[in-house]
């Protein structure tokens, strides 16, 4: 392993742990992040210390001035609703260009990529499927065939990115019901029903932004 990938590694995890804190409410909206102090807390150089806070500002977690102070950004729920609402509407329509323009192999690659998801669900895996996840909307993104909606859904997707860590799939019942929405999604996609994969991917983002929020509100309630 390279210098490079081993900072990017521990930045990684570094900006995960943090971004679960704020979320949960653990680290108060307003705070300021000392470089020095979060060093100390991970036992890490100032480096990847620095790689996460700029992870954090990228998904809006965190405001970075000018003067390079960081304060943790003071996460409304309403704006979290509104960024999966309006992801709700992109990735809707990229399944249904899927299910008009997706070829052969890759609805293939969705069948397959789907079907290691369940193997995850039955596992009870929740870091395993929330990686899965990850990759199956990617491929819709790229399956819709259109490169703005592609670049814009991912980019969107990126600033939640927190939301979608192994954390909120509490229990098995979310992880089982994410699959079921996921599964139908994929029907719609391989039987080039768009209307329906339209409708079925909306009602998936949905849900997911309700099971989001709603742990929120409990951590911080706690």
């Amino acid at each position: 392993m390279t210098v490079d990938n081993a900072v990017t590694t521990i930045a990684d995890k570094v900006s995960r742990q943090l971004a679960e804190e704020i979320i949960s409410g653990v680290i108060s909206p307003g705070q300021k992040l000392e470089e020095q102090n979060l060093a100390e807390k991970f036992s890490v150089s100032r480096s990847p210390i620095r790689d996460a806070l700029r992870q954090l500002s990228g998904t809006g977690l965190v405001d970075i001035k000018p003067n390079h102070s960081v304060t943790v950004v003071d996460l409304k729920v309403d704006q979290l609703h509104d960024m999966y609402e309006a992801l709700g509407e992109l990735e809707a329509l990229c399944a249904k260009f899927c299910a008009q323009r997706m070829t052969t192999v890759e609805r293939k690659q969705l069948e397959e990529l789907h079907q290691r998801s369940a193997i995850a669900v039955r596992k009870k895996s929740k870091k395993t499927y929330a990686d899965l996840n990850d990759q199956f909307h990617d491929m819709l993104h790229q399956g819709s065939h259109n490169k703005s909606l592609h670049s814009i859904s991912g980019e969107l997707r990126r600033r939640l990115a927190p939301f979608r860590r192994p954390t909120f799939f509490r229990g098995t019942k979310r992880l089982k019901d994410s699959w079921d929405e996921h599964d139908n999604v994929v029907n719609a996609v391989l039987a080039a029903d768009a209307k329906r994969a339209h409708a079925e991917m909306g009602r998936h983002l949905v849900n997911s932004s309700l099971n989001v929020i709603s742990y929120i509100e409990e951590t911080r309630d706690s």
